[in-house]
């Protein structure tokens, strides 16, 4: 997704307690940062930050980190996140905000940090042939996932655009994740809302009548 520049969004990030700049620091170590042992959750492609703030909210017992590689989205973020937190009177403790490569995960998490879960909501469907690379449940980024996730340890992915659904299920096949729930309709299903909030774009695409896509995946190993 595209986004114009925020001068502020450097300075703002530089001065905020929960984003890390060098996030290579805490590799195998994130326990460190949140100065606790609580399970450790991912979200690639974090954008405006209004899923992983109202989760953080909504599980105070779960640390997450949340990465996207635009400064200016993750600036955005953090005004949202920082909005959200004041409306339930708590200090942001649970959230790292990270400007990275999702292609170099590896550099900044280690099995060691124990990540629990995996997030990907929204991401760009890349639908030319020529870019289906890009996509963050490409083949090649599901293997550098796998890196990170144990055993049994799950992917929730969410989605609007139809191909990448389907095709994206096709790939966690081929790299052994199985399928422990899939629903074609999020908004029509038993799943739990607060299981996985609604995000920006979820309400855009929900108000065009879009039908969201939604599975849980577990790595098999």
């Amino acid at each position: 997704m595209r986004i114009r520049k925020k001068k502020w969004a450097a300075p703002e990030l530089s001065a905020c307690d929960f984003y890390v700049p060098e996030p290579e620091a805490y590799k195998n170590r994130w326990s460190s940062f949140f100065k606790n042992d609580k399970t450790l959750m991912l979200e690639v492609g974090c954008g405006k930050g209004s899923f992983v703030g109202q989760m953080a909210i909504l599980h105070p017992e779960i640390n997450f980190i949340a990465v996207d590689i635009k400064l200016d989205m993750l600036g955005v973020g953090r005004r949202n996140i920082v909005k959200l937190f004041e409306g339930k009177k708590r200090e942001v403790d649970n959230i790292a905000l990270v400007r990275y490569n999702v292609d170099m995960l590896d550099k900044i998490i280690g099995k060691d940090d124990n990540i629990e879960r995996i997030y990907i909501n929204f991401c760009n469907p890349w639908p030319r042939e020529k870019h289906k690379k890009r996509r963050l449940t490409h083949p090649r980024k599901l293997r550098l996932y796998k890196e990170l996730l144990k055993k049994g340890k799950e992917i929730h992915f969410k989605t609007d655009d139809d191909e990448l659904f389907t095709e994206s299920l096709e790939y966690f096949k081929a790299e052994n994740f199985t399928v422990k729930e899939i629903t074609y309709d999020l908004h029509s299903s038993s799943i739990d809302p607060d299981s996985t909030p609604m995000t920006e774009h979820e309400r855009m695409f929900s108000s065009e009548g879009i039908k969201i896509k939604y599975c849980i995946v577990q790595n098999a190993g």
